[in-house]
């Protein structure tokens, strides 16, 4: 139906007849001469009709917005004066010879410009086939494709295979809650959708496919944000006789390869490491943004003694911690500005936020401003300013409590600073976070839990700390963090069945309930199992940090809302009596 598409014309094409079919953007009627501009996929071009072709202009006064068109013209240049340097076609137009309307559109519930914003997300969703039509939204979509082009090509160039798992597989709840999916066949028993393709890519090394890949679909019901989906895409990887430098060392090319050629941006030649430990010392988080060059600081040696219980309790408790965060020039921060941050860290369970004003230091104690002064020693002082590295002008901010507390809630706020005060430096950042601990304590309920999953190997050297102390016992796990987001995670996987076993009673799971969850996985490590591992990438984030979205929402072509809902399908929504009937289930009225 058409020669060309609307985008691609350019100079080359003058004195060309070309035939086109799009939608209309815009109709302009300037002085008897109709000008519409004819969008599809790969752009946009101005077409002109004269008055002198009475019957396509008779039918260019008929459009209007979002109508479907085909037209027959002439590409020539733009008259002096007219050329607009913003569209990719601006230095030509198309002189309307024939124009066939294929078919009329009711007025768009949204606009599909700039102003979309102003609509709401449910009505965006609701009419996601019209918010789709949107250039910001085909350019990310065009993204994703080309971003799983490149990552596809680089794996098929090294040996991988693209091999697919099953989606209606065996509930096996070792993390999020399973999407559960009734049998008619087998009445009273249920499939579960994937949360990952883990096991099943594991059995596949152990069936000698050696290197695996799968753009895959995966599962999780659980509680929303702007990063998770009740359903979203993974790049999932696996390969066998390959250590944990060898796999880090294959994906941070990978990586470097698609940013190259994607964004045109150069990675660093190797990706930065911290441990675990280190980035939650000096970062609070194990997924730090290293473009925000601040960093927490442990003082809770020079405080351990001093009368402020608020810093002298968690000091002196092996589970608290006490850390200090140098703001530089934040003493110009307002108190105003102080009490809002106050409150942002108390999302995260801090109780408040003490600070010190660094205003003259070279006059001690007097130089400085801060309500809690008065309960520290002039020792304890010195060694704060000393250990952050406090000048004229700074700000010191504190966090004290319960580990966990100060690390999520100073972690956030420099993060908050940095954004806020224009302090980040560059704008591409990633890091490989390693040496995990393989399992964490859960006090309330008085048992280890694994930090990743059950299936990630211990070091070899640590093999026995599984027995006299698991909470020492490191992993060999690795992080993929960019940005201060976690875009991908892998470890080297148990290959040994006793090991196996061995980790899954530490995890409180009786060897018979993990015959009942992981039969098939133990018993295939019992025939010959090869050394492997592997990695998922969080394409969805991938490619939302690499267009710039603020959601994964705005890279997917049909999400769910937060509420795990479709208001485009009406999705999840009631069943026939007959249908439940067939699956032998019964819906039990609320109380």
């Amino acid at each position: 139906m058409r020669t060309h598409y609307c985008g691609e014309l350019g100079s080359g094409q003058i004195g060309q007849e070309v035939v086109l079919c799009g939608w209309v953007q815009r109709r302009r009627d300037h002085g008897g001469v109709i000008f519409i501009d004819l969008r599809d996929r790969v752009g946009l071009v101005q077409i002109v009709f004269d008055p002198d072709r009475p019957e396509p202009f008779a039918r260019a006064e008929q459009v209007r917005s979002e109508y479907v068109l085909r037209v027959k013209g002439l590409v020539r240049q733009r008259p002096d004066g007219t050329i607009n340097p913003e569209l990719a076609t601006g230095e030509i137009e198309v002189l309307g010879h024939a124009l066939e309307i294929l078919n009329t559109a009711e007025t768009p519930p949204i606009h599909l410009d700039s102003h979309a914003a102003d609509a709401s997300e449910e009505l965006r969703l609701r009419y996601r086939y019209l918010d789709l039509r949107r250039p910001e939204m085909q350019t990310r979509l065009h993204t994703r494709s080309r971003i799983t082009r490149i990552l596809r090509r680089f794996l098929d160039e090294h040996g991988f295979l693209d091999i697919e798992t099953p989606i209606l597989t065996k509930s096996t709840p070792e993390g999020a809650r399973d999407y559960l999916v009734p049998s008619r066949t087998h009445q009273g028993s249920f499939f579960a959708l994937p949360q990952s393709p883990q096991l099943f890519k594991q059995l596949l090394m152990m069936a000698g496919f050696d290197r695996y890949y799968q753009i895959a679909r995966c599962f999780r019901d659980e509680d929303l944000r702007a990063d998770r989906q009740p359903e979203f895409t993974q790049l999932d990887i696996e390969v066998s006789f390959m250590d944990e430098e060898g796999v880090m060392g294959l994906m941070e090319s990978m990586i470097r390869t698609l940013f190259r050629e994607v964004l045109e941006i150069a990675l660093p030649d190797p990706f930065p490491r911290l441990s675990y430990s280190e980035a939650m010392q000096r970062f609070g988080s194990d997924r730090p943004d290293l473009r925000v060059p601040l960093e927490l600081v442990d003082i809770a040696d020079l405080v351990k003694a001093v009368d402020f219980q608020v810093f002298a309790s968690p000091a002196n408790d092996p589970e608290g911690r006490v850390a200090a965060l140098r703001l530089p020039r934040g003493g110009e921060l307002s108190r105003k500005e102080i009490d809002q941050y106050t409150q942002f860290v108390g999302i995260y369970g801090a109780k408040g936020l003490a600070y010190i004003k660094v205003n003259d230091w070279a006059k001690g104690r007097e130089g400085l401003q801060s309500p809690i002064l008065k309960f520290l020693t002039d020792d304890a002082i010195q060694g704060i300013m000393t250990r952050t590295g406090a000048q004229d002008g700074d700000l010191i901010f504190f966090g004290a409590d319960k580990a966990r507390v100060v690390n999520e809630s100073l972690g956030a706020l420099r993060v908050k600073l940095g954004h806020d005060l224009g302090l980040r430096q560059g704008d591409w950042q990633p890091l490989w976070v390693v040496d995990f601990p393989m399992f964490e304590y859960d006090a309330e309920h008085r048992r280890w839990v694994a930090l990743h999953h059950p299936f990630t190997s211990p070091k070899e050297t640590h093999l026995g700390l599984l027995e006299t102390d698991p909470g020492a016992c490191l992993s060999r796990a690795y992080d993929l963090v960019l940005n201060g987001t976690e875009i991908g995670g892998g470890s080297i996987r148990i290959h040994r069945p006793e090991v196996q076993r061995q980790v899954f009673r530490l995890l409180n799971i009786s060897d018979e309930q993990a015959e009942e969850r992981f039969g098939f996985l133990l018993r295939a490590l019992r025939y010959g199992c090869p050394p492997h591992g592997g990695i998922a990438f969080g394409l969805d984030r991938l490619v939302m940090l690499m267009t710039g979205a603020h959601s994964i929402r705005e890279v997917m072509a049909f999400p769910k809302t937060q509420t795990a809902a479709c208001p485009l399908t009406e999705a999840p929504s009631p069943v026939d009596e007959s249908q439940l009937k067939e699956l032998g289930l019964r819906l039990r009225a609320r109380p």
